[in-house]
């Protein structure tokens, strides 16, 4: 490593060492955006997904920001998970066209975090009469980058099954331009999300590298049965990329059922001394086929919170919510998190 990325790796480092210190020791990263871009009236019925709000009504993105910033996250992730230059491009958008979307969305988090710090300027007091929590505090804009698989938009992502065709070289190319336009345009750092397989992880990680990424990026994986990312991978060699990896500074879990939690987290600690990550879904079971969450199989806030304390106790520093958790779940974390001191 030359001596630029090893400065470039060490200021990745004390990014997050810093931001969780000021956090109290643990941070709050915000929950699910198709649910609630759905709830604001948003058609999310496209192969786009998420990202066709950033074409058709980005103003009820930057409002899903904000609701989970007034919840009490400390980290908002952008509407990018599904943007690719690939599938805007399908859409008969120019490249240009593509990349301008892309920067949108960090742009709308941003915003979102500017009026958010405008609106705790102008409160006399940290939390309000209708629950909102306006508290000014270190917030993080993380750029995400959904899978390959998700760019499929058939359910890939939740298998890891690209075929024997796709090799390290196809993935490293398909995401090389998106994740130079994603830092270009101002995030905090990159993350890199629902990782379902090995192959992908080690994409990433060498992307890093030969693009001299300057922002930090995390690596979070996701499992179906509780032990290895979900194309039977092992989880442990996934993180074990990402603990070797210089510019990545919290590997973790997603978009996973929360009783499997705690295993994981258990089996990452093995292999890695950066900080942990979990941000699982409700439980609720994804019909990859009909495009649905399946109704009445996932569990309450409640239910959820109730595994937090449990989830930092074995090691777990930044804790949030994925597919169909809301703003209230995250207020809910929040709270249960209430002990954090800042430093």
């Amino acid at each position: 490593m030359g001596q630029r990325s090893a400065e470039t790796a060490s200021s990745s480092s004390s990014l997050m060492t810093d931001f969780l210190r000021q956090a109290g020791g643990a941070a709050v990263i915000d929950g699910g955006l198709a649910t609630e871009l759905e709830r604001h009236g948003a058609d999310l019925n496209d192969p786009l997904w998420s990202a066709k709000c950033l074409l058709s009504s980005p103003h009820l993105i930057r409002r899903v920001h904000l609701d989970y910033l007034e919840a009490g996250a400390d980290i908002i992730i952008t509407a990018s998970y599904q943007a690719t230059i690939q599938g805007f491009e399908a859409k008969g958008f120019s490249k240009e066209e593509s990349e301008t979307m892309l920067k949108r969305s960090v742009e709308i988090a941003c915003e979102a975090r500017d009026t958010y710090y405008e609106r705790c300027s102008e409160s006399a007091c940290d939390d309000t009469e209708d629950g909102r929590i306006l508290k000014h505090r270190p917030i993080l804009v993380a750029a995400s980058v959904g899978s390959y698989g998700a760019y499929l938009a058939d359910g890939s992502e939740y298998s890891g099954n690209y075929g024997d065709a796709i090799t390290l070289e196809t993935l490293k190319d398909f995401h090389r331009r998106r994740v130079q336009v994603l830092v270009e345009s101002g995030p905090d750092l990159i993350a890199f999300e629902t990782v379902p397989n090995k192959l992908e992880a080690q994409a990433y990680a060498e992307l890093l590298e030969e693009e001299d990424i300057r922002i930090p990026a995390w690596f979070s994986f996701n499992s179906k049965d509780g032990s290895n990312v979900v194309s039977g991978d092992s989880l442990v060699e996934c993180a074990s990329i990402a603990e070797s990896c210089k510019k990545v500074v919290a590997v973790g879990i997603n978009c996973t059922p929360p009783r499997f939690i705690d295993g994981l987290i258990l089996a990452i600690t093995k292999v890695t001394t950066k900080p942990i990550l979990v941000y699982p879904n409700s439980g609720e079971f994804y019909d990859a086929i009909i495009k649905e969450w399946v109704q009445n199989t996932g569990i309450s806030d409640e239910d959820f919170v109730s595994y937090v304390n449990n989830w930092r106790k074995v090691g777990a520093s930044l804790v949030g919510g994925c597919c169909r958790t809301t703003p209230n779940t995250i207020r809910a974390i929040y709270k249960t998190m209430s002990n954090r001191s800042p430093v």
